[in-house]
């Protein structure tokens, strides 16, 4: 699909394109350092392409890289991603403090945060706002990254608490629970608050405390047991645990089941300003997670008012540094400088004009012609690297993300380990990788190189061999018990993938790989990226489906936590309770090589059952016209367009890759 709509952006798209033709893939002959013009638009407007046509303009509803680029500008949370090291910095809440095992956050918001409409904005709208996103209804698929939060996962699958009514006491969910070990959790306690992260550690004795509430005092009690409130799915979770199910026949008729409500996840609003965020347990990795657009703030009057439409541009109120001006779908979303933003004086661009893509030949004619400023990552074609790459507007550095294959583990043939190791060893990944040119192969589920000191497990190396003896050891074997091809069945998978080259090149790379090493011609499909986003979390397809994750946070958990529940972004059908109690063991350790050793060991359980083909771990692969200032090949290419800006004068502008050091 073409970048632009509109007939007369088509004709455009076609002249540069002919042009382009013509003088070949070089760079321009009037500027050789960069890879086509570089002139500064008069405007200051930044023309950027953002990706596929965004899913929603609901930041609790898109999930994707594309909608995110575009929720930066929109939308503002408690915290922001720093420009360069993606770790968090104040954005409305302007600091914060942590007890001392990082399971209660308390965040002091700025007085003169302001929603587009000039309204304030207040602690109840982030209560409001996670409520929201947890809630059943809105099916949110991100709502798995707020788990931790006390009762959160209840609320959001429709749990109920365990209740005797002769007595009114709760069974507790530290009875019931087992660590990884297989030993009997100890209940949680609630340590002091410690240091505000954001200040001087000299300072912390005179760190003031949120006040005592009688949300605060329900919240810090024993963690309740949740179960499903409905019955069908209750007598089948309470027919898989015998010591719940007896705990419950115990009470015979007074055993009553209160569902899990909104008001019972442990997020508060002290007061106008102050909000205290309270966890199932320990969770380090979480106010990294804070400036994800699920956390980011959604306009409760408006949402109210207009259901479904809300984000339509007559309607939207946002509270980022930018708000909608156009939005034209399939064209271009048009937004302009916010002055009700709270540091408005700060922002310097007038405009971002986001434009959807997914051809990457074409994205980058147009970026050569001067149509556009900067692109999204992964944009350079394999066979234009050669050219590029030697640009200094060429953006290139380590990357927080990996490419996979999704595996649907819930239909066979695919529900047999055997079978999904079998596909996953009948890949060379050194071979795919040296194609890629810029990224490394992976055989584990964490990215290669990013997280020092993290021992990360390896998975299946490439053996065409033992993967034909597993097939066969699988049923699909001669009289001779050896490995036929005919005797599986290719027509039960497929490779599905979201439009765009990239894509489309792995996947027959990989289907040339079965059909070389195990004979079988897998049927590659291709798909719109909001059906083929829904058709994959729903686990509606055949095989195999295109995945890639780019970190939310700084931290292998980003990864590991895919799969810490059946739902959302999992996508594979396969779920394991040993698998979450080895996270949650992994998180409760305080010692940071401790627990990075423990997330190791999980990740190693995972890789052995395989749910998925690791395939390589990427690297940022874009570029941007060296005019453009404050916007970094950060590990997530997410980017804080606040900071973003046009610089007209040449001796300041970007010759190469910008200093990255904080």
């Amino acid at each position: 699909m073409s970048i632009f709509c509109s007939s007369k952006f088509r004709l455009a798209v076609g002249l540069v394109a002919l042009a382009l033709i013509i003088a070949g893939c070089t760079a321009s002959a009037s500027n050789q350092q960069f890879f086509g013009r570089a002139v500064p638009p008069r405007d200051n407007t930044l023309h950027y392409v953002s990706g596929s046509e965004p899913e929603s303009l609901d930041p609790q509803i898109g999930t994707g890289q594309p909608e995110a680029r575009i929720y930066m500008a929109l939308f503002e949370g408690l915290t922001e991603y720093d420009p360069k090291t993606m770790a968090p910095i104040p954005a409305i809440a302007e600091s914060w403090d942590v007890n001392h095992d990082s399971s209660e956050f308390i965040f002091h918001l700025r007085k003169n945060a302001r929603w587009s409409n000039g309204e304030a904005i207040t602690a109840r709208d982030f209560v409001w706002s996670l409520r929201r996103g947890l809630s059943p209804e809105l099916a949110a698929r991100n709502a798995y990254l707020a788990y931790y939060v006390k009762y959160a996962q209840g609320y959001n699958e429709g749990g109920a608490f365990v209740r005797n009514k002769r007595t009114g006491e709760f069974l507790l969910a530290k009875d019931f629970k087992e660590d990884a070990a297989g030993k009997p959790e100890e209940a949680h306690t609630e340590p002091e608050p410690m240091a505000n992260k954001n200040a001087d550690p000299a300072a912390a004795a005179q760190m003031p405390k949120a006040a005592e509430t009688e949300f605060h005092n329900f919240i810090k009690a024993p963690e309740r047991l949740v179960v499903p409130a409905e019955e069908k799915a209750r007598t089948k979770a309470l027919a898989a645990d015998e010591k719940i199910k007896k705990a419950v026949d115990a009470m015979g008729g007074d055993a009553e089941f209160v569902a899990v409500k909104k008001e019972d996840v442990g997020i508060e609003a002290v007061d106008d300003f102050t909000l205290r965020i309270t966890l199932t347990q320990s969770a380090p990795f979480f106010l990294g997670l804070t400036p994800h657009q699920f956390f980011r703030a959604v306009p409760q009057k408006t949402v109210e008012q207009f259901d479904k439409e809300w984000t339509s541009p007559e309607h939207i109120v946002t509270c980022g540094p930018f708000k909608v001006e156009t939005w034209k779908p399939y064209d271009k979303l048009v937004v302009v400088r916010d002055p009700m933003y709270w540091d408005a004086a700060n922002v310097k661009l007038d405009r971002i004009a986001f434009y959807p893509g997914d051809d990457n030949p074409t994205i980058m004619n147009m970026y050569k012609a001067g149509q556009v400023d900067a692109v999204l990552n992964h944009t350079v074609p394999a066979a234009w690297l050669d050219v590029v790459r030697p640009m200094k507007d060429y953006m290139d550095a380590p990357e927080v993300a990996i490419d996979y294959y999704q595996i649907n583990c819930k239909k066979p043939p695919m529900n047999d380990v055997r079978v999904r190791k079998a596909f996953n060893m009948s890949i060379d990944k050194e071979a795919l990788a040296r194609w890629r040119k810029i990224v490394k192969p992976l055989t584990a589920f964490s990215p290669e190189g990013i997280f020092p000191g993290y021992p990360q497990p390896k998975g299946d190396g490439f053996d065409p061999a033992k993967a034909k003896q597993l097939l066969a050891e699988a049923g699909f074997k001669d009289a001779s018990g050896n490995f036929d091809p005919k005797k599986f069945p290719v027509d039960e998978v497929g490779i599905v993938y979201n439009t765009q080259e990239s894509n489309r090149i792995v996947a027959e790379f990989i289907q040339a790989q079965w059909k070389q090493n195990l004979g079988l011609t897998v049927p590659l499909k291709n798909m719109e990226w909001k059906t083929f986003l829904d058709m994959r979390s729903k686990v509606e397809y055949k095989g195999f489906a295109r995945s890639g994750w780019v970190g939310d946070y700084m931290d292998p958990f980003t990864f590991l936590n895919l799969f810490y529940t059946p739902a959302g972004d999992n996508g594979t059908g396969w779920w394991d309770p040993k698998y979450v109690a080895l996270l949650d063991d992994a998180n409760k350790e305080l010692d940071p090589q401790k627990r990075y050793e423990k997330l190791a060991k999980a990740e190693a359980y995972l890789i052995d059952a395989q749910p998925v083909i690791p395939l390589y771990t990427a690297a940022t692969n874009w570029v941007k016209k060296p005019y453009v200032k404050g916007m970094y090949p950060n590990p997530q290419t997410l980017h804080a367009w606040k900071f973003v800006y046009i610089e007209n004068d040449p001796a300041k502008w970007d010759y190469g890759v910008p200093d990255m050091k904080e």
